[in-house]
């Protein structure tokens, strides 16, 4: 069972507590308990490690600090902004390189598509990799898309509160938030893998 260990005087499984999170876990034993960002700040604070960066990259850059190994390459840097849309626009307006979804994009859309509109993954992949084509195509790219849009997705990873509750209220669909955020409280506290696994 995740969590127990087994008891070395004989007699029901001993409880696995969250160690506390210094330089003095090894990579391994960071992995397997849930962290909060805050927390992996605080340690690569504390460790002289680069802070930037998401969840997911932070953690592999600690993994390896605690392992002694050479740290992940850093991400590339932003490139400097570049200029934005401004209204007024419409159909025929080209999207430039490095356009953003700003609220001058959200503005036309919204008159384009209908209150409906928001920036889902589909639309910020477009905006992003579109350059050169029009603010028409992106409205015809919303359409198009809105069949996929419907399916259900798989949260990623680094989003585990999400994917935690999202399931916990598949199994539980009577289940209130309360109860579904002491579900999460619980679920945390507990390895991720079971010692040596």
């Amino acid at each position: 069972m995740a969590g127990m260990n087994e008891n070395p005087n004989g007699g029901a499984p001993v409880a696995e507590s969250r160690p506390p999170l210094t330089a003095a876990l090894t990579g391994a034993e960071l992995q397997r308990w849930y962290w909060t960002l805050e927390e992996l700040t605080a340690l690569a604070r504390a460790m002289g490690v680069a802070r930037s960066g998401g969840k997911t990259v932070l953690t592999a850059r600690l993994v390896a600090a605690l392992d002694g190994l050479p740290l992940p390459a850093a991400p590339a840097r932003r490139r400097p902004a570049a200029a934005q849309l401004a209204g007024p626009v419409d159909g025929d307006t080209v999207i430039p390189p490095g356009q953003r979804c700003s609220q001058v994009l959200r503005t036309y859309f919204v008159e384009a598509i209908g209150p409906g509109f928001h920036f889902d993954a589909f639309m910020r992949d477009f905006i992003a990799r579109s350059a050169g084509r029009s603010l028409a195509d992106a409205v015809a790219h919303w359409h198009a898309t809105r069949p996929d849009a419907a399916r259900p997705r798989e949260i990623a990873e680094q989003f585990e509160f999400n994917r935690f509750t999202v399931a916990w209220h598949r199994r539980n669909p009577a289940g209130t938030r309360a109860q579904a955020r002491e579900a999460w409280f619980a679920h945390r506290a507990l390895p991720r893998t079971p010692a040596g696994g």
